[in-house]
């Protein structure tokens, strides 16, 4: 191959970006330490550069859903505190026993099979309970906590595994003044001191998650779990911009024209002509579509910077490419389209995506599929 052609897409990622916003996090909550979230390959960013990246800005622990992703980072060589919390019965757990995760604990048949591995491992799991405060996802209800501190503690007691941390999740943090965000951190309060108060001893206590770091300084307890804000983008536009609180945008997607010709007026555009060019114009053919994770969704609305203008996606989104008006202009092929960046030359950004797609920028850039590379620049942390 080549390597001096331009490729077909690319989403690069600044390292350098992605340190800074841990440094930033970091001093948003200077009273507990850091968890960055990689799950679901660092949300489209790739899991073992961008893990690597957080550590050295001074995050001190990370954070998985999957078990099998946070092996994933032990394969890779990576140190220190690696949390996982989305388990199904018959998971690896004495994998993650002996790689020594910190794994989750929602109720008592997981309890049951980590303990069972940890038995079979022949050291002891380190455990995380989890307090359903009124997410209603994974976690304890407050009705059932007893039974599993107390299973726990004699599991402590019995020397099969340790409970490093209680925690739970915000359903709403991400909506300011919503009134399940104090009830929750109230729950979450009695929840820990009836652990507390019959011998848990956590390392860490937490329940932050992006917008409660950036806004809700008396979530932070011990621990914060830092997720999309890591990678630059803002949990919520009510709450802020990214530069409203510090942060750099880390992903830029981009591709190169595959093709712009000249067409007469009234001509079609992709699949079921729900765009008729107005009068005659160049159209520009931009290589990815849905397969590689371009939202459908944004037919017609996605915005594209091409020669220093935005223009818009001209009917529907293929599965692997779409077709800009470029009214009269003619790039030559090759040329970069820039889907979103941080903005800086005016790109879109990827909310101007998740605004014409009707979804959140959490899902742009973790949607971004495999056959687009990722290209980490800025590797090597400044100093």
């Amino acid at each position: 191959m080549n390597e001096t052609a331009p490729l077909r897409a690319r989403a690069e990622i600044d390292l350098a970006a992605l340190r800074a916003n841990v440094r930033t996090l970091r001093a948003h909550a200077p009273s507990a330490a850091v968890m960055a979230v990689v799950k679901s390959d660092a949300y489209g960013h790739g899991a073992v550069p961008c893990a690597r990246a957080a550590l050295e800005a001074g995050a001190t622990w990370l954070g998985t859903a999957t078990p099998e992703e946070a092996l994933a980072l032990r394969a890779a060589g990576i140190p220190g505190r690696v949390m996982c919390w989305l388990w199904t019965p018959g998971g690896p757990w004495r994998e993650a026993v002996e790689a020594d995760l910190d794994v989750s604990v929602s109720g008592m048949w997981a309890l049951r099979e980590v303990v069972a591995a940890a038995t079979a491992a022949g050291v002891p799991a380190r455990v995380q309970l989890k307090a359903d405060t009124g997410l209603g996802r994974s976690g304890c209800q407050p009705a059932d906590w007893p039974e599993l501190v107390a299973e726990a503690l004699r599991a402590e007691a019995g020397g099969r595994i340790r409970i490093t941390g209680l925690w739970s999740h915000f359903a709403c943090a991400d909506e300011p003044g919503h009134p399940s965000v104090q009830a929750q951190l109230t729950l979450f309060r009695e929840m820990v001191a009836y652990a507390e108060e019959r011998g848990v001893r956590p390392e860490v206590r937490h329940i932050a998650n992006s917008p409660a770091t950036l806004t809700l300084p008396e979530s932070h307890f011990d621990l914060v779990r830092t997720g999309i804000a890591v990678y630059g983008i803002s949990p919520s536009p009510e709450i802020g911009t990214p530069a409203d609180f510090g942060l750099r945008p880390v992903m830029t997607l981009s591709a190169s024209l595959a093709l712009v010709k000249h067409v007469p007026g009234g001509h079609g555009v992709s699949y079921g002509h729900h765009y008729v060019t107005p009068g005659p114009t160049t159209l520009g053919l931009i290589p990815v579509g849905y397969a590689d994770g371009i939202p459908r969704h944004a037919s017609g609305t996605g915005p594209v910077l091409v020669g220093g203008k935005w223009r818009t996606v001209a009917g529907r989104v293929a599965m692997d490419q779409f077709v800009v008006d470029l009214g009269g202009d003619e790039p030559a092929p090759g040329t970069e389209a820039v889907l979103f960046g941080p903005g800086d030359r005016g790109e879109p950004t990827a909310e101007d995506w998740a605004r014409a797609a009707g979804t959140i920028a959490y899902e742009i850039v973790t949607r971004i599929g495999t056959r687009v590379p990722r290209v980490h620049v800025n590797r090597e942390q400044d100093g």
